[in-house]
Parts: C-alpha cells; sequence; structure tokens
C-alpha cells in the first residue's frame, strides 16, 4: 500500500483548516494544522511534510516569510508550497512566488480545485521531467533531472520545483523557442492558469540564481523563452520559432 502523503496546512481561520482537514483526508491525505508562523516552522522542523498549504496572512510570522524561511534552509529548500490568500491582486501572487510558492490560490476557491492543484504539484515532485535525458547541460549549467539538482560551473544553485522544470523543459528544448503556455504547461501540468507576468517572474528568478550563466535563458519578443549558449548581441530580437 502507497504511503499517504502528509500535507500541513498554515491558516488561522480555524473553520477554514477543518473544512481542509476533513476534505484532504477524505482524499487520501495524512494532515496536520498549525495556526501561526512560527507554529509552521516548528511543525516542519519536527517532521518535513510532503507539502505546505500556507496562508499569507498569519499572526507572528507572514506567509511570505515563513516560506523564505522554509526556502533559505538546505533541509526545506525543495519542499512544495501552495499559498493561499483572500487577496486577488496580481501583485500579490507575484510577491508568493518571488518567495519561492510552487502555486498560488486566491480565497474563495474550490476545495476540489485545490486538491486538484495539490496533486499536481505532488506529481511535479515524484516525476522526473519530459525527457529521458537524466542529466541536461549548457552554457556551464548542469541539470539533474531523477535528482532535481542544478549546478553553475560545478556550484550547487537552489531552485524551487517549478523553477527547475521551466529551467530543465528550457534546456532539453534544444534551443527551440518555447510559449509562455508551453513552458507552464510542462512545469506546472495541464489546467493550470497563470498570467504571462507569472512566467517572466519565475524567468526572472532563475536568471538571478543562475548568475554569470544567466544569458543562457533569452527572450524572444512575442514569443516566449529559449535557452542557447550563443551570446547575442539583444536577447530580445523577434525570432521565427516553433513556440510549443
Amino acid at each position: 500500500m502507497a504511503q499517504r502523503r502528509h500535507i500541513l496546512i498554515v491558516d488561522d481561520e480555524k473553520d477554514l483548516c477543518e473544512l481542509l482537514s476533513y476534505n484532504l483526508r477524505k482524499a487520501g491525505f495524512d494532515v496536520s494544522i498549525a495556526t501561526t508562523g512560527r507554529a509552521a516552522l516548528d511543525a516542519i522542523a519536527q517532521e518535513t511534510p510532503d507539502l505546505v498549504l500556507l496562508d499569507v496572512m498569519l499572526p507572528e510570522l507572514s506567509g511570505t516569510e515563513v516560506a523564505s524561511r522554509i526556502r533559505s534552509s538546505p533541509a526545506t529548500s525543495s519542499l512544495p508550497i501552495i499559498m493561499l490568500t483572500a487577496k486577488g491582486e496580481e501583485v500579490d501572487q507575484l510577491v508568493g512566488l518571488t518567495v519561492g510558492a510552487d502555486d498560488y490560490v486566491p480565497k474563495p476557491f474550490s476545495v476540489k480545485l485545490l486538491i486538484a492543484r495539490i496533486e499536481a504539484v505532488l506529481r511535479r515532485v515524484a516525476r522526473p521531467t519530459g525527457a529521458d535525458q537524466k542529466v541536461v547541460g549548457l552554457g556551464g549549467i548542469d541539470v539533474h533531472v531523477d535528482t532535481h539538482e542544478c549546478f553553475v560551473n560545478g556550484e550547487p544553485v537552489k531552485l524551487t520545483l517549478t523553477e527547475f522544470r521551466l529551467l530543465a523543459s528550457l534546456l532539453q528544448a534544444g534551443g527551440r523557442v518555447l510559449s509562455r503556455a508551453s513552458l507552464m504547461n510542462r512545469a506546472m501540468g495541464p489546467g493550470v492558469t497563470v498570467t504571462e507576468r507569472t512566467i517572466d517572474v519565475h524567468i526572472t528568478s532563475i536568471r538571478k540564481k543562475l548568475g554569470e550563466a544567466s544569458h543562457v535563458i533569452k527572450t524572444v519578443r512575442g514569443v516566449g523563452y529559449r535557452a542557447t549558449a550563443e551570446i547575442d548581441a539583444d536577447s530580445g530580437i523577434e525570432e521565427t520559432a516553433e513556440a510549443e
């Protein structure tokens, strides 16, 4: 029998926690609850869950601060995070993604949809990205698909799950241009709707983390992104391409 996956719910709304807990257990998950940011970090230190449902507005420490601390610790840097918030503005979504959330669900939401998003994120954790290649290299970047590790000139680079899958997809495309829609489908699975700006925030974060190798990711205006070791005079020039 497969082991039940453990979800940590971090929210100070008692009724919502009870609703989510009931439905997640019914869907086959083990569940624990923390009602403050500090309690969440303590719970994670005691037993690392398979995924964290993290509200933005929390007592003691905000959800964005909790996410930032999770990402900064080597022991939890790859822990999947889905952020929940009552705020629906795009800027709030982008803040959540910038601090390392793998997905973002605004309140109010359908519990059925939320469970589908949880399962999608967990599938991405369990399944290697795309092609059969186990290690993909380009311009000093080496991506280990099976172990979800990334190295730049031999030095490890910490990426969130979504960032890793976006980078791996670009490297595995062999220089072809991938549209933003194609990239998000590869990184997050079908049925996840995000804005183009969301993709751009992820790419900006990846480039920052790649440092001197950031030039490998090229922007193709009006189309999407591609990965190439070529140094372009203008990495944003229009190109004709197979935008998938």
